[in-house]
């Protein structure tokens, strides 16, 4: 592609600018298609994006000219964004709490894969339009994904959180006899799933669809959304204040690349290992203090420190920025609802990108202004620390399906104190066995037992013993008796 089109010299900037279109076509597709999946369905939008992609990378492949090849990379980009976001909500809301973060990573995986094998391919194609069409293969081989429904269902999360009935039973049925599992309403019909959204969902019950412009009327969704999408944008941003002091060991591009995603895999493993016991937002909090501190040590004392010491804490602050930035993805995806999960994490994916392409921008420039850049975003990731605070925790809860859901999930305390336990300053009240409920209940049947004639507990009144009156002579006689047996 340079010999084609004369990419050196005075017409390298055309470089940076193909990776800006391209960025900027990912951030379209984040906010469109995001907004797509949400009312379409997630499989919908997958196979829309799919199909679109491969036929974009097939012209990518065939273009000649400089302006239409920048305009089929930004349209690429927009369906690529697709595929990804549609993809990673199924396979979120298809786990249960345990297993979700587990079920996340493998798409980090992937891509560190994708990435470590990416070199040998461009080594193995030497002209660019071969590795692109070798690229968009296995995009065209997922279009049998629209004749196999049971490689790539439709969400039943989704399709409850909408109101759509009729085909969340559909697919859980589906499910069902797949994994061997009976649903049937014959056998324990009170205790099955189908009878439990039976009772829970009326039958007119219409599909109700969201949008994003609706997160004007919250507040807690709204705030989190936010300081999610401040934090990726930090994540992508910073790390081109990582890579950059790596250029100073080696200008071969090997080593910085292969560094760069050999940190990709430890983040990966990091978080995996991390997560699960420590939770979302410490982990979250941690990583973003490392950066942050990492970077103001490089902006402040670079030219006083080790050489040795700049590349370590260029390798570590590397390494928790890219942790940052895949935790931040997955904490946005369990903390949105899941009526507008697909817009709200696009509007944070592409925030992300924004960071990305702010790198792109810097080589475009020559790197002029990278001073600047990197005080904004040292900056930024101090404020970032202080934000991510009034996030709440995700772990081991589900998913919130509505927009009241989403409302609901408050902060928790960040460290808990054993002397939150003492008696003076939370006092324990006593379980009482009092149920009102149920108190009512037997009352009223006690006192229907009682006004029954038939009541095998009445007390009869012996006839000869006459009724004792209302007023004070009661007391006269019973004397009278008494003394009457005496006698006797």
């Amino acid at each position: 592609m340079m010999s084609k089109w004369n990419l050196v010299c005075r017409d390298y900037w055309k470089i940076p600018l193909q990776h800006i279109c391209f960025m900027t076509g990912w951030i379209v597709g984040y906010v469109l298609l995001g907004t797509l999946c949400d009312w379409l369905g997630r499989r919908q939008g997958f196979l829309l994006s799919v199909s679109l992609s491969g036929l974009l990378g097939v012209a990518v492949c065939l273009s000649n000219s400089s302006v239409v090849f920048l305009l089929l990379r930004l349209s690429q980009g927009a369906m690529l964004a697709g595929v990804f976001l549609s993809s990673y909500l199924a396979r979120l809301e298809l786990c249960d709490p345990p297993h979700r973060l587990m079920v996340a990573m493998v798409s980090g995986f992937f891509a560190v894969a994708a990435e470590l094998l990416l070199p040998g391919l461009a080594v193995l194609c030497r002209d660019w339009p071969v590795l692109q069409a070798v690229a968009t293969l296995p995009l065209l081989t997922l279009l049998s994904y629209w004749c196999c429904v049971s490689v790539f269902p439709e969400s039943p999360r989704w399709l409850l959180a909408t109101g759509q009935i009729h085909q969340a039973k559909r697919c859980l049925q589906s499910f069902s006899i797949r994994n061997g599992v009976c649903l049937s309403e014959d056998i324990y019909p009170a205790e099955n799933l189908l009878s439990e959204i039976d009772m829970a969902y009326p039958d007119d019950t219409q599909p109700h669809y969201h949008s994003v412009l609706e997160l004007r009327s919250t507040r807690v969704i709204w705030r989190n959304c936010l300081i999610l999408s401040f934090t990726l944008f930090i994540g992508t941003g910073i790390q081109y204040c990582f890579t950059r002091n790596l250029h100073r060991y080696s200008r071969n591009f090997y080593f910085s690349y292969f560094l760069r995603v050999l940190t990709g895999a430890l983040a990966c493993i990091f978080i995996c290992l991390s997560v699960n016991r420590f939770g979302r937002r410490g982990i979250l909090l941690l990583s973003a203090i490392i950066t942050g501190l990492s970077s103001l040590l490089l902006l402040a004392l670079t030219q006083y420190l080790h050489g040795g010491l700049v590349l370590v804490l260029s390798v570590l602050g590397l390494l928790f920025s890219q942790a940052l930035a895949m935790l931040t993805v997955f904490f946005s995806s369990e903390v949105m609802p899941t009526v507008v999960r697909g817009g709200c994490l696009g509007l944070v994916l592409a925030a992300g990108c924004v960071g990305m392409a702010a790198s792109s921008l810097m080589e475009l420039q020559n790197n002029g202004g990278y001073f600047l850049h990197h005080v904004v975003f040292a900056s930024f990731a101090v404020l970032s620390v202080l934000s991510i605070m009034l996030l709440p925790e995700s772990k081991r809860k589900p998913l919130p399906d509505s927009l009241k859901d989403g409302e609901n999930q408050r902060r928790p305390p960040l460290f808990l104190s054993r002397g939150d336990d003492l008696p003076l300053l939370c006092t324990r009240h006593r379980a009482s066995d009092y149920d009102p409920e149920n108190y009512s209940r037997l009352a009223s049947a006690t006192r229907k037992m009682l006004s029954k004639d038939s009541s095998p507990y009445k007390v009869a009144v012996p006839a000869h013993l006459p009724l004792l009156p209302s007023d004070g002579s009661a007391l006269s006689i019973l004397k009278e008796e008494a003394l009457d047996g005496d006698l006797s």
